[in-house]
């Protein structure tokens, strides 16, 4: 949550020049892009594989896999290079770090909300016992 936080805080903050129908609308592409083709996948599938862990604590480097983390490391070092070095537009950044941002930060949400709602179906199943 807070990496797609600050992606999509650099979007917005760059958007000031760049506001118009066909830039939002381009950052709403971007945004179900991701989500559909990447994040939404990504919070079901670590989620249910979270979920059917048998013990109850895991050392938190289990919560990805090595692919989920290669793929951050990926996208966190390529977004570093393109800013640092000015490698595209600042319109760019605005449209997709927005999109982007929000569909990360919505993924971090869903996280966050799956973990509150196994904290209550375990405060739930305690109180049966």
């Amino acid at each position: 949550m807070i990496a797609g936080f600050n992606v999509l805080k650099i979007g917005i903050e760059t958007y000031s020049d760049y506001m118009g129908i066909i830039n939002f609308l381009l950052s709403a592409v971007v945004f179900v892009a991701f989500w559909f083709m990447v994040f939404g996948k990504l919070v079901t599938k670590h989620t249910t594989r979270i979920q059917n862990y048998t013990e109850e604590k895991q050392f938190f480097l289990k919560f990805f896999d090595v692919k989920s983390f290669i793929i951050m490391a990926v996208m966190i070092g390529g977004g570093i290079l393109i800013r640092t070095q000015n490698l595209l537009p600042d319109v760019f950044i605005a449209v997709f770090y927005t999109g982007l941002g929000a569909a990360l930060f919505l993924a971090g949400v869903l996280f966050g909300k799956h973990f509150l709602d196994s904290l209550k179906e375990g405060v739930s199943s305690r109180k049966r016992l």
